[in-house]
């Protein structure tokens, strides 16, 4: 779930730079079609009498999308961390071994080429928790079922690329140019909602470039057309057949659809999509630092326009901003000549920036204005991303992973643990050369917590091996609960402290 405004902003499954194609023939297409009918097509300007016609032309390249999941699920022995635990596993003949159940998750896609390469979003094929997707099957509108080959996935801007085959084309959709839509102008969604397929929804654009989040990548078309749980993945179209959205998510407070729906831009997906087809790596550009909007008082206080530029509250060392001689409490103005605005921000005009690119910053320092040139560097991956940020702040829960994420170790010592990086590091105050595994949370029921341990702790060792992984860390929990020991000898490093040895009790 995404959170926004106060209300729930859901995700909708169930369960750099290059041109647009612009200009292109609406309609789904395959090779043998006669493109002359789409002369029809409803004026831009005007309001159609009927979506019949237009929906007759683009459903059959619209596609369902349903995955099989293996989901491992949570230790369900209420004897747990008792003397009693060995005989309830006795009892269940379960040997300690993990238990799972299949899950499933409903979307929608659409297919954009006549040799079947289908487009939906991230997560609808993502695993969900401790899981691991074994099967994705697509369904074309008349029941015709796929096994779908995932090509390639961007958890940054939610997208997925699918690849299905059958000897004749397949009809297919193409990406419009979304810099081109107004607010006002009628848009038609299909899709799976709550697995009813092929669903025909009208509506029109509410707003373009809607930040409705804090990613790089989250900005939106808006539209009141109705999209639920299901619609994730599926396209939004304009009146001449292009897609120009791909529906991601909604702003509710009941998780069902009150008419505000968002759609990533195409003028967002389709490079990237190309990119995906093609087996390229996303790279995106990164500055390093970390920011907040400026509000009326800051504006005031500085002397500049409402509603422009980000000030700057912090910045990683070692990357490009510091390199570039970036301070915190700089206010950026704009970037290679963009300004920073609500609706083009500082993280989204970088994100799209080559790495390794020069580009001027406009910024204002002690009330003057100045342009420093910065050489953009790689933007991490969202999980590098996150656990560079784990650290960061003060000790609230909001900032430990996910539980669903949750290991072996979680399990059995109550640690939530990522491997040592550099940038972790750093926030930790430890040398760059320290390795092993950061205590990310701790659970506050588990003998971890009665020893003292706690986030930002390090584990340098467990029963005297030298760990740097959490597979090493969860090895030596399963040998030592093969030998029937009730604890395992942890190393710890704590921050301005020397390094020593705490014995945890397994649970």
């Amino acid at each position: 779930m995404r959170y926004a405004y106060g209300l729930t902003s859901a995700l909708l499954v169930g369960g750099a730079a290059i041109s647009l194609a612009t200009g292109y023939p609406a309609g789904a297409q395959v090779a043998q079609n006669d493109d002359s009918r789409m002369a029809t097509m409803v004026p831009r300007a005007g309001a159609p009498a009927s979506f019949a016609d237009l929906t007759a032309q683009l459903q059959p390249a619209v596609v369902n999308i349903s995955t099989r999941q293996r989901v491992e699920v949570a230790n369900a022995n209420p004897f747990a961390g008792t003397p009693f635990e060995n005989m309830f596993n006795q009892r269940r003949g379960n040997q300690n071994q993990p238990q799972y159940r299949e899950g499933q998750s409903l979307g929608s896609g659409f297919i954009v080429s006549a040799d079947g390469y289908v487009v939906t979003n991230n997560h609808v094929v993502s695993p969900r928790g401790r899981g691991t997707v074994e099967e994705i099957t697509v369904t074309m509108p008349d029941g015709t079922e796929y096994e779908a080959e995932l090509i390639g996935t961007d958890a940054e801007s939610d997208l997925a690329v699918l690849k299905i085959q059958r000897s004749e084309a397949f009809p297919f959709v193409r990406f419009g140019d979304s810099t081109q839509a107004r607010v006002g102008d009628w848009v038609v969604a299909i899709g799976n909602p709550f697995g009813l397929g092929g669903t025909v929804t009208s509506g029109i654009i509410s707003s373009v470039l809607r930040t409705a989040g804090t990613g790089a990548y989250d900005r939106y078309l808006q539209t009141d057309a109705s999209i639920n749980q299901g619609n994730s993945g599926g396209p939004l179209f304009d009146m001449q057949g292009n897609v120009i959205g791909i529906n991601n998510a909604i702003l509710s407070p009941s998780g069902g659809s009150v008419g505000i729906g968002f759609a990533i831009p195409a003028e967002t997906a389709a490079p990237i999509v190309a990119q995906l087809r093609a087996g390229e790596e996303i790279e995106r550009g990164y500055l390093g630092v970390s920011i907040q909007p400026v509000d009326n008082d800051t504006a005031s206080a500085v002397g500049i326009a409402r509603n422009r530029g980000e000030i700057i509250q912090g910045v990683q060392s070692g990357e490009a901003a510091e390199r570039a001689g970036i301070r915190a409490g700089d206010i950026v103005l704009s970037v290679n000549r963009r300004e920073v605005t609500p609706d083009q921000t500082l993280s989204f005009l970088v994100a799209n920036l080559e790495p390794g690119t020069t580009v001027p910053i406009e910024l204002i320092r002690d009330g003057q204005r100045r342009t420093v040139n910065a050489t953009i560097g790689r933007r991490p991956s969202a999980e590098e991303l996150r656990q560079q940020q784990m650290f960061e702040g003060d000790d609230s829960e909001e900032m430990l992973p996910d539980e669903g994420d949750g290991t072996v170790v979680e399990e059995r010592l109550g640690l939530q643990v990522v491997p040592m990086t550099p940038a972790i590091a750093r926030q930790l105050g430890l040398g760059a050369d320290v390795q092993g595994l950061a205590i990310a949370g701790v659970d506050q029921n588990s003998d971890a917590a009665r020893k003292g341990l706690a986030r930002g702790d390090v584990i340098i060792s467990a029963n005297y091996r030298e760990i740097s992984t959490v597979a090493q860390l969860e090895g030596i929990i399963a040998q030592a609960r093969g030998e029937n020991r009730d604890a395992v000898l942890l190393r710890i490093q704590r921050r301005g402290r020397p390094a020593g040895y705490v014995a945890v009790r397994l649970r």
